[in-house]
């Protein structure tokens, strides 16, 4: 299925967009805009039907988080939203990022299909709580990672020169198939296999019922709510948290015009996340103690993290920073009391009770939602309106007049989904705590204005491609030069 035998040449030189210019990647590596736009516009999708489920259900926050509900909305924003977004970036930004070429975007587009049909199926039947039917849409999920991880790991090995991000994409693709794994596993454990049955005794079946059989009895020694912590651990930190630190250090220097400072820094930070969430998984399986010395290693990654990403925006060169990148920013900066938050519910005495119950909700919401969400929709920010300039306008610069990016999209509306999503992630936070139905529904009001601004917005960029802005420049210069 290799589409190519070798990378096709890379060219960098400027671009212009509008009336500046922007140094932008502009390579044959990157794959056609509508591959990574299907993942993203399913994703938004499934933002808005998350939220306002939250809307219709505001209990599943406001109670304990070991229910049906409480996971299957989980799983619609880890997998239908976030992962969604994630793939459809990694296909654009690990080709452009990393100088080399896709393996193959046929390839990709089989992954979309499983992919859309595994996470619709298993929140539809964590909803309903048929554990053997999750089980099934969660074998195609694992198809779908599967093909993710496998053209990516191709990609990977064509990079000309490994660097810090290449070394986090490929931790964080173990990761996420590790989490499948892990996923199907607890699945697994949760099913009753029948062997009377005359499908249990056909041949073959009958081998993998054994085998179903003993996947349930291994994961049944350890206590079950430990094993759903440890397997989300493993999306939240393993493959989210991991691309956001490595992709960021390629990133946020080409958006400010600065530098990775220091490498070693950069290194270390990807290092011991990678290692504090071994020794997590393991001792939040195992109801270890040891969890919070662990816990610690990660917010130690983290704290370098903070400190090389505070190095790259000291030494940039260019001075204002866009909303989309304030986002972002905003989003790392909600790492520091997750990061406390985490402490205190690895604490070894800490009792678990109803008021500790809520922290724990509203640590995964923080996870989730704040930090994750909120760097997504930044990086968002600056993903799509290049993603739809580029194939609308860029074969028309210097022959006609085109929109800058910035035209593509509201400002103004930019800047009240910032505000609303932060007041919206504040309230919610205090209904978490004082399980408070009215006050989570309003919070999540604020949150779905927040994402209605993004909505608006991306389809103002989107209609570009049925509605082009293109001004021929003899146009432009006879307007000037036409008698008043």
């Amino acid at each position: 299925m290799r589409e190519a035998s070798a990378a096709a040449p890379r060219v960098v030189q400027p671009v212009a967009v509008g009336s500046s210019t922007t140094a932008v990647l502009r390579t044959a590596n990157a794959p056609l805009v509508t591959l990574p736009l299907r993942f993203i516009v399913t994703g938004l999708l499934a933002l808005f039907t998350g939220i306002g489920w939250l809307i219709a259900r505001p209990d599943i926050l406001a109670t304990y988080h070991y229910n049906q509900y409480v996971i299957a909305v989980t799983h619609l924003f880890a997998l239908g939203w976030l992962c969604s977004v994630v793939m459809g970036a990694m296909y654009q930004l690990v080709p452009v990022a990393l100088e080399t070429r896709l393996y193959s975007e046929r390839l990709a587009k089989w992954q979309f299909a499983f992919h859309l049909v595994g996470f619709v199926g298993m929140v539809w039947m964590f909803w309903t709580w048929n554990m053997k039917q999750v089980g099934h849409f969660g074998s195609v999920m694992a198809v779908s990672v599967g093909l993710f991880v496998y053209n990516l790991v191709r990609t990977l090995a064509r990079v000309p020169k490994w660097n810090v991000t290449a070394t986090a994409i490929a931790a964080a693709l173990g990761w996420i198939t590790f989490t499948i794994v892990a996923g199907l596993a607890i699945a697994a454990s949760k099913c009753v296999y029948d062997s009377e049955t005359g499908l249990a005794t056909a041949v073959g079946v009958s081998t993998v019922v054994g085998g179903l059989r003993a996947v349930a009895r291994f994961i049944a020694r350890f206590d079950q709510i430990s094993a759903m912590h440890a397997h989300a651990h493993l999306s939240g930190v393993g493959f989210f948290t991991l691309l956001i630190v490595g992709v960021s250090y390629k990133l946020i220097p080409m958006f400010t015009l600065s530098e990775l400072q220091n490498k070693r820094r950069a290194a270390l930070s990807v290092a011991l996340l990678n290692i504090g969430l071994v020794g997590s998984f393991l001792t939040i399986l195992m109801r270890s103690p040891w969890k919070i010395a662990f816990a610690l290693v990660i917010v130690g990654a983290l704290a370098i993290y903070g400190w090389e990403l505070r190095a790259i925006l000291r030494a940039r060169k260019r001075a204002n920073l866009d909303r989309g990148l304030k986002y972002f920013l905003t989003a790392v900066g909600l790492l520091a009391p997750l990061s406390l938050l985490s402490l205190i519910l690895t604490w070894p005495s800490l009792p678990l009770n109803a008021f500790t119950g809520q922290l724990e909700n509203l640590y995964g919401f923080l996870g989730f939602i704040g930090v994750v969400t909120f760097a997504i929709i930044g990086m968002l920010y600056k993903i799509v309106p290049f993603l739809a300039w580029f194939g609308v306008y860029s074969r028309h610069v210097g022959l006609a007049k085109v929109p800058s990016l910035g035209d593509m999209y509201s400002v103004r509306l930019q800047v009240l989904g910032y505000w609303s999503f932060l007041c919206g992630l504040a309230v919610t936070s205090g209904g978490i705590v004082l399980s408070s139905n009215t006050i989570v529904r309003t919070g999540c009001g604020l949150l779905a204005l927040s994402a209605a601004t993004l909505a608006i917005n991306v389809v103002k960029i989107l209609s570009h491609f049925a509605q082009p802005r293109i001004i021929p420049l003899a146009t432009t210069k006879s307007t000037r030069t036409s008698p008043k």
